[in-house]
């Protein structure tokens, strides 16, 4: 795992400045602190950050072929590195390192842009190509490693794994992007299709961005998931080949030369891990928890449980119920605004695993493949009840009810009646985006100030996630929910937190739930395969059956929980309404002083919770004074 960065000439000829690529580098050293490495030619120059996993003698960065065309930095591990230097040494090429690094330039030299159809990994890298002088941005299929890039005012192109190492270049203008706040507002998170920076953008997940002297660069999919197929075959057959491709997954990210762990959190998806990975090793796996000292958030005993069964190198540490030491912290890791508090525990796991181990296998991955989320159950529900229902019941009848319906916050999600009333009257597309969002449309537009109502100019958030399901490949509701929360959600929240917390305490992390095969596999999966007797993961409880206790399996899903509503009617009282007073988010124009002190008053007197939008607002506030202030 690594941190790359890079300037890219518009012309393909001018020197560029290798002092501002180690500039670059320097403010991400914790994503490589085992070595570091600069090159350059006329026309671009690449820097990297080494944390050694593979080949730890060899595979130093920037690597050229043995015939000097081609140079890469990269991020990243490639899974079958060792299946495709086999067959590239039968075509006739020479290896001089035991890398991956020097299995991409092999294949990128043997099948050019095409190779990447073969890495079978997690990866971000840039390749320059010097028969005509071009660069080539490439990222891996889920966006699980992160590639910034931004032209600068003379027409260079510049990359870096995180948008600190961009935000060192003195010629790129530090504006808000205001469309990019609504987004961060309305989803707890900046999505892959905006930057808080105006001019930053993110090279989207499966794509790549081939930049050639005079062009403006142009960026090509090269890999989509689908859930328009189907398999057939007895559900029997299903399950056993998810279990093969689970078990490949697995098997695949244990490849590695320094010492490898998992995380357990006592839940399905990492406790399969752990299962899995303790079949295929050798030595007892490494697993590492991070408990709580409230009770209702406290998942050790379940982690601790499947540590005993698979005779795992188990190690617990609990954080106390006001550990919100770290969020400083966090916002320095994350650069954009992040609201996802379960950062902070995985912070912790992260760093707890990193006291003994250098790679942890997590068990991110399978909600989104198999619609584990509760979202997702409860959208397939109404998705088969907007079937039977006529469209003039729903929007002259449901509506109207539900707008006049009593809200019960206080209520299991089923007797939710409002919820479901609203949800009902709504497209499909319209309920789910409401169903993953952060701050409801209504609640955050009574938030915004002057400025952002002028330049935001009616621009609405959850326009992506309509647009993203209208344009699905997928039969149902469902899949195209599914398939929205692969491109917007995994990357943009999930991975993104994954990937900052690991690599602030230099900590790889590796996801075998999203093998790409083993998604594409879970895609084509029958509907009732993922959603059955109201829970998710129908299949993969199933294949996990033989392996792990029935409580395990079928056990509500719980997640890092953090007590943000407590710690905002307590310890951070204060800043809490200090909001009101702030500078970058009131004095800016963003923002309503008015409206901002009142929910903090209502949510710090008790009269309602309003956490989730208060702590949305404390990490903004935070993450733009360090942008912008």
């Amino acid at each position: 795992m690594c941190g790359i960065a890079g300037l890219i000439a518009a012309d393909g000829r001018a020197q560029m400045d290798t002092a501002k690529v180690q500039a670059m580098l320097d403010p991400m050293r914790h994503r490589g602190p085992d070595g570091d490495g600069l090159w350059s030619t006329n026309g671009a120059a690449f820097g990297h950050l080494r944390l050694s996993i593979i080949d730890l003698a060899g595979g130093r960065q920037p690597m050229q072929s043995a015939d000097g065309w081609l140079t890469i930095t990269f991020n990243g591990e490639i899974y079958n590195f060792i299946d495709l230097r086999r067959e590239l040494v039968g075509k006739g090429h020479v290896f001089q390192t035991h890398s991956d690094t020097e299995v991409i330039l092999a294949a990128w030299r043997e099948w050019g842009e095409r190779a990447v159809d073969r890495l079978n990994g997690m990866f971000a890298f840039a390749i320059h190509d010097a028969r005509d002088r071009s660069v080539t941005l490439v990222r891996d299929r889920l966006g699980v490693k992160p590639l910034y890039h931004a032209r600068l005012p003379d027409g260079t192109v510049a990359f870096a794994s995180e948008l600190k190492g961009l935000l060192t270049l003195p010629e790129l203008r530090r504006v808000p992007d205001m469309l990019a706040l609504e987004d961060y507002m309305a989803f707890g998170y900046v999505p892959d299709h905006r930057c808080i920076v105006q001019g930053v953008e993110k090279l989207a997940a499966g794509h790549m961005l081939r930049i050639a002297p005079g062009q403006m660069g142009t960026q090509t999919q090269y890999w989509d998931i689908d859930f328009s197929r189907r398999h057939a075959g007895s559900a029997e057959d299903m399950i056993d080949g998810l279990r093969d491709h689970l078990a490949r997954a697995v098997q695949s990210r244990m490849i590695a030369d320094v010492s490898l762990g998992a995380f357990l959190s006592g839940g399905v998806d990492s406790s399969s891990v752990v299962a899995l990975m303790a079949e295929i090793s050798d030595a007892p796996v490494k697993s590492c928890s991070i408990g709580f000292d409230q009770a209702n958030l406290d998942e050790t005993a379940y982690a601790e449980r499947i540590a005993r069964q698979f005779g795992c190198d188990h190690r617990t540490r609990r954080v106390g119920s006001a550990d919100f030491a770290l969020i400083d912290t966090l916002v320095h890791h994350f650069d954009e605004p992040f609201a996802d508090a379960s950062a902070l525990p995985t912070y912790r796991v992260s760093e707890l695993a990193r006291e003994t181990v250098t790679v942890a296998l997590s068990g991110d991955g399978m909600d989104e493949a198999l619609a584990g989320y509760r979202r997702h159950v409860f959208f397939h529900g109404e998705e088969q009840a907007r079937a039977r229902i006529p469209a003039f019941w729903r929007d002259k009848v449901l509506g109207p009810i539900g707008q006049i319906y009593p809200k019960a916050d206080w209520a299991p999600q089923p007797l939710r009646a409002k919820t479901t009333l609203l949800a009902l009257a709504q497209s499909g597309p319209e309920a789910y985006a409401q169903a993953v969002g952060a701050t409801p449309h209504a609640l955050r537009h009574t938030l915004y100030g002057s400025v952002m109502v002028s330049e935001a100019q009616g621009y609405r958030a959850e326009q992506i996630y309509y647009d993203t399901m209208a344009n699905a490949p997928a039969r149902s509701g469902l899949d195209a929910a599914q398939y929205a929360d692969m491109k917007l959600w995994l990357p943009g929240d999930i991975l993104t937190k994954v990937d900052r917390t690991s690599m602030a305490v230099s900590l790889e992390a590796r996801e075998p739930l999203l093998d790409h095969a083993l998604l594409e596999y879970c895609a084509a999966l029958p509907e009732d395969m993922r959603v059955r007797g109201g829970q998710g993961k129908w299949a993969m409880k199933k294949a996990m059956e033989p392996d792990l206790p029935h409580d395990i399996l079928y056990r509500p899903k719980m997640g890092f929980v953090t007590p943000i509503a407590q710690w905002m009617r307590g310890p951070l009282a204060d800043e809490v309404r200090a909001l009101s007073r702030s500078e970058q988010l009131i004095d800016s124009g963003w923002f309503n002083a008015e409206a901002i002190s009142k929910m903090a008053d209502a949510h710090i007197g008790g009269r309602s919770d309003h956490s989730r939008t208060l702590w949305q607002l404390l990490m903004l506030d935070k993450s733009t004074a360090r942008l912008f202030g």
